[in-house]
Order: structure tokens, then C-alpha cells, then sequence
């Protein structure tokens, strides 16, 4: 029997992440090249094909200790190197709600 993963056609249409959420606080996180986990969006592998998206997001689901709801996810990646999320809900995932919190006096 072949794991859901497996079963499932992944495609992707440009640089792409595996992101998640940390266990222990829920903070968004990105797969590294060095197979580790990171805050930091400039600290990504980046896929740029299905096969690749698919090996890495096999081995980020595989590690359920440190994260949790592994997904790929699209990048913009500048000219001069910089990645940016490549939509809207990417950007809120990394910077937080999109309307100010009431303020408690």
C-alpha cells in the first residue's frame, strides 16, 4: 500500500517552501536545506519541481515532533535574492493578523 502522500499529484508553478507550524508554540516554520526546521523565510529550500517538492515534503511531514501541518507553499523570489511569500495567505501566516487588536487600558 503506497502512503496518501505518495497517491497525491503535486505541482508546482514556481519557487515553492515547505512550511509548517512549531509543536511547541505554533509559529510558522520553513524546511531547510540542511533538513532542519527556521523562522527565518530567507532560511527556505527552495523547490522548483514537483519531484523535489515532493521528497521534501516527505521528509518535513515525517518529522511530526517538530512540526506539524507540513505543506508547500509559494515563494517570490527577487532579482537580488530576497523571497517574499508568493500569496496572500502566506503573508498573513508570517506576519500575523490583519486588523488591530483592540487595546485593553
Amino acid at each position: 500500500m503506497t502512503s496518501p502522500l505518495e497517491q497525491k499529484k503535486i505541482r508546482i508553478a514556481g519557487p515553492s517552501v515547505v512550511t509548517a507550524n512549531r509543536t511547541w508554540d505554533g509559529a510558522v516554520i520553513y524546511r531547510t536545506a540542511a533538513r532542519n526546521w527556521s523562522a527565518d523565510l530567507t532560511d527556505a529550500a527552495i523547490v522548483r519541481n514537483s519531484d523535489d517538492a515532493k521528497a521534501l515534503l516527505a521528509e518535513s511531514v515525517a518529522d511530526d515532533l517538530g512540526a506539524v501541518g507540513a505543506y508547500i507553499a509559494p515563494v517570490q523570489v527577487a532579482d537580488d535574492g530576497k523571497i517574499a511569500p508568493g500569496n496572500l495567505r502566506e503573508q498573513i501566516r508570517r506576519t500575523g493578523v490583519t486588523i488591530g487588536l483592540p487595546v485593553q487600558v
